[in-house]
């Protein structure tokens, strides 16, 4: 089974989200959708970056690195890379 480190851009304002799942495509829906609290209000939500992990453990580490300050030059680097301005 494989994981996925996602990053979201709202199409509605210049904010972005991080997360991490095992179906991606379900996972969009569920924020497209406003199943998901904290991107409710900012939908609708763009992919824009993606890593596929093939270890659990190391998905939710990279996506803890990448919501945290330690990570967040590299975050800033993928949002630019990506999706437009950061």
């Amino acid at each position: 089974m494989s994981y996925c480190v996602y990053v979201l851009k709202s199409c509605v304002r210049d904010r972005f989200y991080i997360g991490c799942t095992e179906d991606l495509e379900k996972r969009i829906v569920a924020h497209n959708s406003g199943g998901t609290k904290s991107t409710k209000p900012f939908r609708p939500w763009k992919l824009i970056y993606s890593e596929s992990f093939q270890d659990k453990n190391k998905a939710y580490k990279r996506e803890w690195y990448l919501k945290h300050p330690i990570g967040y030059l590299e975050k800033l680097k993928i949002i630019k890379q990506y999706g437009g301005v950061a």
